[in-house]
Order: C-alpha cells, then structure tokens, then sequence
C-alpha cells in the first residue's frame, strides 16, 4: 500500500510499445481481466488506485468500441497510488483468457498513445 504505479512502462498488446500513460477501470471484474492479459509470471493482482493528478477517458476503448465509457476505463500520465487490493474478482478460465489472446494478437487497429 502507499506504492505509486507510473507509467513508462510497455504495452501489453504491443510490447515495442512504451506507454505514455498508466490505465485504470472503476470496473473491478474489467481490472482482473486486464490483469490476467498482463505481461509476466506472477499471480494477477487488482488494486484499488487513486489517481494523484488528472486523468481523461481512455480513447482506446471510448471513442473506438464503447461510446459514453460504459466500461469506466481512464488514463493518466500522473502516478496512481495504491491504497487497497481486491481479491473477490471474477476470474477467467484459461480458454477464455487465451481467447481474449487471440483477439488482441489478430487486431489491427492502433494503440492512441
């Protein structure tokens, strides 16, 4: 707790990519799948984030999928502090997460950086 995740880091769907920004949701079961698409050996993990400066609607999925934000995804080029973990999320199977795999690996469209 009290740890800031920062952006810099690279993309999950295009790893040449460093990210100029760190992404969030207010969805908590969209937060444990973005996690278990995640880059890495361990265990996936959902935090509870505040943001400590301004944030904008992430136009990856707003302005390309999902019109108004129905899936409360945010960016922001500011930390997010932790401040909390939730463990009660609804995981994926593995068919359904290498599904979600699939999907991304065959998309064409860009990343708005």
């Amino acid at each position: 707790m009290g740890d800031l995740l920062i952006a810099g880091g690279n993309s999950n769907y295009q790893p040449q990519l460093k990210m100029n920004h760190i992404y969030f949701t207010a969805l908590v079961n969209g937060a444990g799948l973005a996690a278990e698409l995640a880059k890495g050996e361990n265990e996936s993990r959902v935090y509870i984030v505040e943001p400590t400066g301004n944030f904008e609607n992430d136009p990856n999925v707003t302005d390309k999928k999902f019109p108004g934000n129905p899936t409360r995804s945010y960016r922001s080029t500011d930390p997010l502090k932790v401040i909390g973990e939730v463990t009660d999320w609804v995981r994926q199977t593995p068919e359904e997460i290498q599904s979600f795999r699939d999907k991304l690996a065959s998309n064409k469209g860009g990343i708005i950086n």
